[in-house]
């Protein structure tokens, strides 16, 4: 959907005769969100899912995306749950956690798979007291709304803080600048690992600016080390920006010690 509402043709046809577009794949930053819904219009919808629950977990209808920021937008949501699934938010142990606190999210409902053939290592690995587990994390709000941290795999640990790179992320496309970014955690001889920022921009910006303009958003403990500048970042098939890749291109390009930054 990001591509589709940037290409230089959204502007040329009139788009009064959609009714609904659906994205999933992956969580749309607010930023995003914002720009489709300005040329596209109230008609998208998300959802939220797995090949192995059908992508059938939540969703977020065209009523409640908001094209401005108001006290009745959900930010960073991905919808509450769809008709006969449910959602838990659960700790290490498989403890459901209260509102607010970030977890992984599992899903229990007709539309989970019966499980991976012949393979029980995975389905151990899958599965806790009937729960599916997707490997994303999030927290979910006091109405039932649920919100995508990331992936467990992309949280690194800093001075002994869990930094989820998403966070830091919404607020650096939130600048004008930035077209795109990718956060992700490098080792750290002191902090154990630190942030780095990976970013494409649409007009110059250095690495002082931006962390100015970072500086009052987030806790001093989240800020990037370093943020890098690229004409691109690496995808995948899907669209998407792995993380590993990201972190193959920046030790491809000799910006990653075996330590740390250079």
């Amino acid at each position: 959907l990001k591509m589709l509402v940037e290409h230089e043709a959204v502007d040329r046809f009139d788009h009064s005769s959609l009714r609904s577009v659906i994205y999933a794949g992956a969580p749309m930053y607010r930023a995003d969100q914002k720009y489709a819904l300005e040329k596209l219009g109230k008609v998208i919808t998300q959802y939220f899912g797995l090949g192995e629950v059908t992508g059938n977990i939540t969703v977020l209808p065209p009523a409640l995306h908001e094209p401005q920021d108001n006290a009745n937008t959900k930010f960073g949501t991905c919808g509450f749950e769809r008709t006969g699934m449910q959602v838990s938010i659960q700790d290490d142990e498989g403890q459901e956690l209260e509102p607010f606190q970030t977890g992984e999210i599992c899903v229990i409902g007709p539309a989970v798979f019966a499980g991976y053939f012949d393979n029980p290592d995975a389905n151990a690995k899958a599965f806790r007291n009937g729960w599916f587990r997707t490997g994303d994390l999030g927290h979910m709000d006091e109405q039932g709304f649920v919100y995508i941290t990331g992936r467990a795999s992309d949280m690194f640990i800093s001075g002994g803080s869990n930094i989820y790179p998403r966070e830091i992320e919404e607020k650096i496309l939130a600048h004008p600048a930035i077209v795109e970014c990718a956060v992700i955690g490098v080792p750290d001889r002191f902090w154990g690992e630190v942030g780095i920022a990976v970013c494409v921009a649409r007009q110059a910006i250095d690495e002082a600016a931006l962390a100015e303009y970072l500086a009052p958003k987030i806790p001093r403990y989240k800020m990037p080390k370093r943020f890098f500048f690229w004409e691109t970042l690496p995808k995948s098939g899907y669209g998407k920006v792995p993380k590993r890749m990201v972190k193959d291109e920046l030790e491809a390009r000799g910006l990653l010690a075996n330590e740390g930054l250079d």
